[in-house]
């Protein structure tokens, strides 16, 4: 009576057989999440930061820019890590260089 019970909650298939075909098969969506996660998040982000990186490296003077927060302004002088633009006439603020959201092109009136 017992013997039936036991061999019930048995395993169904012999040990050591289908082992590594059931394990890819069950991080197969696992590793196809990743990699529409890949193509559709992580490296459009990667390349946006590229792109503002090599924006901020070739700031001059003269450049017309926006900050983050809005402020249309002329780069008056590049440091290192901050630039200082020009908002009004005689009204330079400093600002840090992660902060300038994008160059506006010249043609571009106020």
């Amino acid at each position: 009576m017992f013997v039936d019970i036991a061999y019930a909650m048995g395993p169904t298939q012999p040990a050591g057989q289908g082992g590594a075909g059931s394990m890819l098969t069950s991080f197969l969506p696992l590793i196809l999440i990743f990699v529409i996660f890949y193509f559709l998040l992580i490296r459009p982000q990667q390349k946006r930061a590229k792109e503002h990186r090599q924006m901020i490296e070739n700031l001059k003077k003269g450049d017309k820019v926006i900050t983050s927060g809005g402020v249309y302004a002329v780069v008056e002088s590049v440091g290192t890590n901050t630039v200082v633009l020009k908002i009004a006439e005689n009204v330079k603020v400093k600002f840090g260089k992660g902060n300038i959201a994008a160059v506006r092109p010249p043609s571009e009136e106020d």
